[in-house]
């Protein structure tokens, strides 16, 4: 399984589209981390989230474990076929998502020119200008 860690970053919860289920969380390149990449993160299909508005430490995206899983079930009646779609982003576990499998771009903030984001479906992926991009899970 491959994870995502950025630990040391701030991060933002961005967006979230209702009518789409989806949640887009974003570190923007600062001075306060001395970071130059935009990172985003886009989780589709979402049912359920306990967020932070913001990750001041990064993030630590993972499948959450049998035993986060089975606390987090009688909590909030998450079905056990959910067990695969429940998402930690923190390495203590404070926050979850369920949803689909995460995903996630990275560009260095100077070569992005004019476009505002990384995932902008009126935008060509990949854009011609150095990425990074993968799938957790």
């Amino acid at each position: 399984m491959t994870d995502f860690i950025r630990e040391g970053r701030l991060f933002r919860v961005s967006g979230f589209v209702p009518s789409h289920r989806q949640l887009f969380l974003t570190s923007e390149a600062t001075l306060v981390d001395r970071t130059t990449t935009r990172i985003e993160i886009y989780i589709g299909h979402v049912e359920l989230m306990l967020l932070k508005p913001y990750y001041e430490n990064g993030l630590h995206i993972r499948r959450a474990t049998a035993a986060e899983f089975g606390m987090l079930s009688e909590q909030h009646g998450i079905p056990e076929q959910d067990a695969v779609y429940t998402w930690m982003l923190e390495r203590d576990g404070g926050s979850f998502v369920v949803g689909g499998n995460p995903s996630w771009r990275e560009a260095d903030y100077a070569l992005m020119g004019e476009r505002q984001a990384l995932y902008d479906p009126r935008e060509p992926w990949p854009p011609d200008f150095p990425t990074e991009w993968g799938l957790v899970g």
